[in-house]
């Protein structure tokens, strides 16, 4: 497919756009370190290549014909962002992060996979994005449809891990510094929780195009 590198420019446009997926990635990575940020990235990629399957059956086309049911899922998708907000929010320090291979992060990892899936799930502009994207890229010349559509959401979900991962890595390093300064704790901790909370905000707000 010709448009393949200009599909990746336009997934790397998005992906480096601040958003939920983000925050969270960053969160998790300085609240609880690397491995629950990669798990929670794990956890995105499993909810995208989830609205690459919903998109290639026409979902989108359901919200549509029964717009309440996009009203649903925004609607508990930001209770639950709102949720996480708030949990962000009443936490007062950082876990120590020397502990890494403890049995205990190794327990929060399930519900850090679990989490990002969730998030991203939750969120019907997700699935309203792959519906939109991905036919734009298709040529009825070039093959069966189905195998470019496959091949298109492998590289959704691919590219993403990259940039997730990258987020995921960050977060953790940020962490590690924020443990020499309780003061940046709680800046951190009222900054991501109160973006949080406000993408759960504008996500009551949206409507369908």
């Amino acid at each position: 497919m010709a448009g393949l590198w200009l599909f990746f420019m336009a997934l790397a446009v998005v992906y480096l756009l601040p958003g939920p997926d983000m925050i969270l990635l960053l969160q998790t990575g300085a609240r609880q370190g690397k491995g629950a940020a990669l798990a929670t990235a794990l956890g995105l990629g499993i909810a995208r290549g989830c609205h690459v399957a919903l998109a290639a059956l026409g979902l989108a086309a359901l919200f549509k014909t029964a717009p309440w049911t996009f009203d649903v899922v925004r609607l508990v998708g930001a209770a639950y962002l709102l949720w996480i907000g708030i949990q962000c929010l009443r936490t007062t320090m950082l876990p120590s992060l020397n502990s890494a291979g403890s049995t205990t992060e190794k327990s929060h990892w399930r519900e850090a996979i679990q989490r990002g899936l969730l998030t991203n799930l939750l969120n019907p502009k997700a699935l309203l994005f792959c519906s939109v994207l991905l036919p734009q890229f298709i040529e009825p010349h070039a093959g069966p449809v189905l195998a470019q559509f496959a091949t298109l959401g492998a590289m959704l979900v691919g590219v993403g891990l990259l940039f997730d991962s990258a987020y995921a890595l960050v977060g953790a390093a940020l962490g590690r510094w924020l443990q020499r300064s309780p003061s940046a704790q709680r800046v951190q901790q009222w900054l991501f929780g109160s973006l949080l909370i406000g993408f759960a905000v504008r996500l009551t707000f949206v409507q369908q195009a």
